[in-house]
């Protein structure tokens, strides 16, 4: 017996509880004032923007003064209209936000350009319309929600002042007591009732007063794109650090090693032999290791590429190349360091892929800026057969060597493209965007 008072008492909190929560109705309230609010003030600045065009078409009375004035009207009726749906759209978001907790993105804005052709432009942007038609269904449905949620509740009040007024009319005391069970059953589905409401305007709010699909694909890979770009920059400074520190630290300090082992060397001539071969070793490996760390040092960015520009740094790289290399560069103004460092580890990557796998005899490197576009083509006498997909040999250089170079232009959105025939020529063609 104790547990089933119990379970009813639980019950009649849960319900209590429930009907406690007042959040959804009074989201459905506040958006019932909004609604009509938000129409009115629409509804009254179409009729005046309607109005001056009407008083312009029809020809003013009173003067110039009013032409001028209706002439003002209608050019800014527009503009002061899509200000009033965007910040009305704003607004009902707030709603959403402040009562429900529920967060709904706004639509993205157009790309900035001429001021004057913005509202156009604004005009013919979905995401307007849509929000114009959410304030148009909250007039409509959203007053008629809330007026539905504000009778659920108000019905008890209603009922009592009814049987209050019927309490000497014995005739109609039965139809007083009908409506006042009427009132409670409207007071006990109230709270369900405002429930609805609530989700049927959070679902409108979403679908338009929010981003479309489309324009939240957009957003996103927008987004992914900026998020690839700044990792972009930050791997290249990270890699332009580390070759400062090494250069600066340890490079610093095997040149000093290798330069006091070479006096050691020079000067330590009537050393017993066993102590000149150590020190002839040790001098031979620090200057090998002096050697594999400048070599490390230009793999992870080449200093001269800062300094002195791409034109210098390709040079270096056609001059250390194993096969003759012929270079034209022909960029007037610079591009991003992004940029740079890309086209640069793409020809010394592409000229040790000839080197290594195509049999060539010679090489051609072309690089050149039109436009906002950096066009680099690496071709030589080689082979060929090499393929981007990894369908050709390793003899020819095709597979993950190329791959890796589609990769790095495709790091800053740039292309690659290949043209290979087997017996070759092969050349390599990529295109970068100058500004990424």
């Amino acid at each position: 017996m104790v547990a089933g008072l119990g379970g009813g008492y639980r019950e009649r909190m849960t319900w209590l509880n429930k009907a406690r929560d007042w959040r959804p109705t009074l989201h459905v309230l506040a958006g019932m004032a909004a609604g009509a609010g938000v129409g009115a003030v629409l509804a009254g600045l179409v009729v005046i923007w309607l109005a001056a065009i009407w008083s312009l078409i029809d020809g003013p009375v009173g003067g110039w003064e009013l032409a001028v004035l209706y002439s003002a009207v209608a050019l800014a009726g527009p503009a002061l209209l899509l200000w009033a749906v965007r910040g009305f759209g704003t607004l009902q978001r707030a709603r959403f936000r402040a009562l429900l907790g529920v967060e709904i993105p706004a639509p993205p804005r157009g790309a900035a350009g001429n001021w004057a052709l913005r509202p156009v432009r604004a005009w013919r942007a979905p995401a307007t319309w849509r929000q114009l038609g959410y304030h148009l269904l909250a007039l409509v449905g959203g007053t008629a929600g809330g007026a539905l949620v504000a009778a659920c509740w108000s019905a008890p009040v209603l009922a009592v002042a009814y049987l209050a007024g019927r309490l000497g009319d014995g005739r109609r005391l039965g139809l007083g007591l009908g409506a006042a069970v009427l009132a409670a059953a409207m007071l006990l589905v109230a709270p369900r009732v405002a429930r609805v409401v609530a989700r049927a305007d959070e679902a409108a709010g979403r679908a338009l007063l929010g981003p479309s699909r489309g324009e939240e694909l957009a957003v996103r890979v927008e987004s992914l794109a900026r998020s690839r770009a700044e990792i972009v920059a930050a791997t290249d400074a990270e890699r332009r650090r580390i070759e400062r520190d090494l250069h600066d630290g340890t490079q610093r300090r095997l040149v000093s090693l290798a330069l006091h082992l070479g006096m050691a060397r020079a000067s330590l001539t009537d050393a017993p032999e066993p102590i000149r071969q150590v020190i002839e070793q040790a001098h031979d490996e620090a200057t090998e290791a002096l050697a594999e760390l400048r070599q490390l040092v230009r793999g992870l960015h080449p200093a001269v590429l800062d300094d002195r520009g791409l034109d210098a740094a390709l040079s270096g790289i056609a001059a250390n190349a194993p096969l003759p290399v012929r270079l034209r560069v022909d960029v007037p103004t610079r591009c991003a360091p992004g940029v740079e460092a890309v086209a640069y580890f793409v020809v010394s990557e592409a000229l040790t892929n000839v080197a290594k796998h195509a049999g060539a005899s010679h090489a051609e490197v072309t690089v050149e800026r039109t436009g906002d576009r950096l066009r680099i083509v690496v071709s030589d006498d080689g082979r060929g057969g090499a393929t981007l997909d990894g369908g050709g040999t390793a003899a020819n250089g095709g597979g993950t060597g190329l791959r890796g170079l589609a990769q790095r232009a495709a790091a800053v959105d740039g292309t690659l493209a290949v043209d290979s025939p087997p017996g070759g020529p092969t050349a390599i063609t990529v295109e970068l965007p100058c500004g990424s």
